[in-house]
C-alpha cells in the first residue's frame, strides 16, 4: 500500500499526520504505526497521528495518537495543536477549530501561525516535597533542579518513569524545571512512549505551569516556558486548588509531505 503523509512539528515536538477519514491505517497495526516512527527505517517521529471523521455534533474531526512505539497513547498537547494545523491544510477548519481527542473534548484557535489549544481541567495535584504528579490529559511528574542543562535526562527521567511508584500504572512523563527568571521557565522531558527526551512536550509544559504556579515559584496565570526545541506559552485560570480555562500556544508547521510503501 502507497500511504499519503505529512510532517509536522511543533516546537521539535514532530508527528507523522495521516488522514484516515477513508480508513487507511488501521489501529491495530502496531508494528505499521512504529515503524513510521522510526528514524531510521521509517519516516520519524516522535508519534503518528490519525485525523478522523468526527463522532459528535459540533466537532470537526477526531484525533488518534500513537506514541512511537506504535501503541496508543493518553493525549499530546503539540500533537493537539499540530493536527489543528494540518485540519486547517485540508480545509476542514479556518480559524477555530472542534475536535475530540482520548481525553475528551478540545476547541482551539490559530492565528498567524500560532495555534492555541484547550487543554483539559486539572482538579487534582499530588504535591511532594520533592515532586509534584498531575495528569493535563497525560501524566506528568514535575521536578524543581537546577542546572536542568546538565541534566543526563535520559538516565533521570527513565529512573523514575520506571520506578515502583508510577509502574505499575503504566508509567508516567518526567519533566525537570529550572526557573529562570520571573514568570519563565526552562523546561526539559523524557517522555514515556519515545523513552528518551523530545524537544518539548504540550501536556508536559502545561503540567510545569500549573505545579510552578501552585507552588509559589510563578506569580502569573499567564507562563512562558522554554524548551529545547522552542518557547511555548500556558495560561490558566485558577480555583483554589483546581485549574481550568487552560490554553497551550506556540507554532505549529507542516515540515514536508510524502508517500511510503506500507
Amino acid at each position: 500500500m502507497q500511504l499519503s503523509f505529512y510532517k509536522y512539528q511543533g516546537t521539535g515536538n514532530d508527528f507523522v499526520m495521516v488522514d484516515n477519514r477513508h480508513n487507511l491505517i488501521s489501529k491495530n497495526n502496531t508494528k505499521m504505526i512504529e515503524r513510521l516512527c522510526d528514524r531510521k527505517f521509517g519516516i520519524g517521529a516522535d508519534g503518528l497521528i490519525l485525523l478522523e471523521n468526527p463522532q459528535n455534533s459540533g466537532e470537526d474531526f477526531k484525533m488518534v495518537y500513537f506514541n512511537a512505539d506504535g501503541k496508543e497513547s493518553s493525549m499530546c498537547g503539540n500533537g493537539g495543536r499540530c493536527i489543528v494545523a494540518f485540519a486547517n491544510f485540508l480545509g476542514i477548519v479556518k480559524e477555530k477549530a472542534a475536535f475530540s481527542a482520548i481525553d475528551g473534548y478540545h476547541e482551539a484557535t490559530i492565528e498567524n501561525g500560532q495555534v492555541s489549544l484547550k487543554m483539559t481541567d486539572v482538579s487534582k495535584i499530588e504535591k511532594n516535597d520533592s515532586f509534584l504528579f498531575l495528569n493535563t490529559g497525560s501524566p506528568h511528574h514535575v521536578q524543581f533542579i537546577q542546572a536542568v542543562d546538565a541534566l543526563e535526562i535520559k538516565k533521570e527521567g527513565a529512573a523514575i518513569r520506571y520506578s515502583e511508584k508510577y509502574n505499575e500504572n503504566g508509567g508516567t512523563n518526567v519533566n525537570f524545571v529550572e526557573v529562570e527568571q520571573e514568570d519563565y521557565l526552562k523546561v526539559r522531558t523524557y517522555e514515556r512512549g519515545v523513552e528518551d527526551e523530545t524537544l518539548s512536550c504540550g501536556t508536559g509544559v502545561t503540567a510545569v505551569a500549573i505545579a510552578a504556579h501552585l507552588t509559589g515559584r510563578v506569580a502569573s496565570k499567564e507562563v512562558r516556558l522554554k524548551t529545547p526545541g522552542g518557547e511555548l506559552i500556558v495560561s490558566f485560570e485558577q480555583d483554589g486548588d483546581s485549574y481550568n480555562n487552560i490554553w497551550l500556544t506556540g507554532p505549529a508547521e507542516q515540515v514536508f509531505e510524502g508517500t511510503i510503501t506500507c
